[in-house]
């Protein structure tokens, strides 16, 4: 009843992974959350069956079934779900390396000294671990990769982290699906800003007008420059002629003197320069006026 009731009552939510999760924390989570979105645990056959009770008043929901596998929950909400994504992220604990845990990234051992003694050096010399001893403790002499992505902790490397006083691990209820009216897609799409989709649009007419300009068929895309390639052939025949049309003229003037242009060229960046030397200059000046105020030299 009462994810038949919030299915009906939120429009969108999050379905969430929830391994490695404690009780207290799922409690400060649900605090966070509060007056913002409700978070719902509870096993995978009854959710599927609830869902299906609902397919007849809403048949976008059939989408979420394939994705309830493992330790998942809801979060529903009302308001913006990027907002609500950073909310769960901000609740993350660190964790240590526990031996069998599957690791969700790779964990690096900085170099330096470690203030363990000599006799743990046959640990290090076991996990193929560059060391010296400096001043009476172990020194790791280079960075090393200890535990890769996707792949097992093992008994030594989680007991190294530990002696170590290393917590590599963050663990929390990670976005695994989104679920928005009916669709359903990555939580990466939540990281898509305005200025991409331009990107992307901009992409588009790009590579529709490249096609229209190749085959030769015109489209709004496309029309602009068909127009401007036109001129050109158009200013190429008056050129060769010598036709005169008042749209190329400023095009004849700079073929008749070329000099004359590229000197205003040319003179457009000293004339932005001038100041900043007439800035300098003053300041030598009011150098020189101050030496001369001082009323001797520098070996009188």
């Amino acid at each position: 009843m009462k994810i038949e009731k919030l299915l009906q009552d939120y429009p969108r939510c999050f379905l969430v992974s929830a391994d490695n999760v404690g009780s207290k924390q799922m409690q400060q989570i649900r605090i966070a959350l509060r007056g913002r979105g409700e978070v719902l645990m509870g096993k995978n056959t009854m959710m599927r069956k609830a869902i299906r009770g609902q397919l007849s008043k809403n048949p976008g929901l059939e989408k979420l079934l394939p994705h309830i596998v493992g330790n998942v929950g809801f979060v529903f909400t009302h308001e913006n779900l990027a907002d609500i994504r950073d909310v769960l992220e901000s609740n993350k604990k660190e964790a240590p390396a526990k031996a069998g845990a599957i690791a969700p990234l790779d964990v690096h051992v900085p170099k330096g000294n470690t203030g363990m003694g000599p006799e743990k050096t046959s640990f290090f010399q076991a996990l193929a671990i560059p060391t010296k001893i400096t001043k009476g403790t172990i020194e790791i002499l280079s960075d090393i990769h200890l535990v890769k992505k996707d792949e097992k902790v093992g008994a030594s490397e989680s007991a190294l982290l530990g002696m170590l006083k290393i917590r590599p691990f963050h663990y929390g209820l990670v976005c695994a699906t989104v679920y928005d009216e009916g669709s359903v897609y990555s939580p990466a799409v939540l990281d898509i800003k305005p200025d991409d989709l331009i990107t992307r649009f901009m992409e588009g007419i790009a590579n529709i007008a490249s096609v229209s300009l190749a085959i030769g068929y015109p489209t709004v895309c496309s029309v602009p420059h068909s127009i401007v390639n036109g001129f050109k052939k158009v200013a190429a025949v008056c050129l060769e002629a010598d036709i005169d049309i008042p749209q190329i003229a400023a095009i004849k003037e700079i073929l008749a003197n070329p000099e004359k242009f590229a000197a205003a060229a040319a003179a457009a960046p000293v004339e932005a320069e001038a100041p900043k030397e007439e800035a300098a200059a003053a300041k030598e000046e009011s150098e020189e006026e101050s030496d001369d105020d001082m009323g001797f030299g520098l070996f009188d």
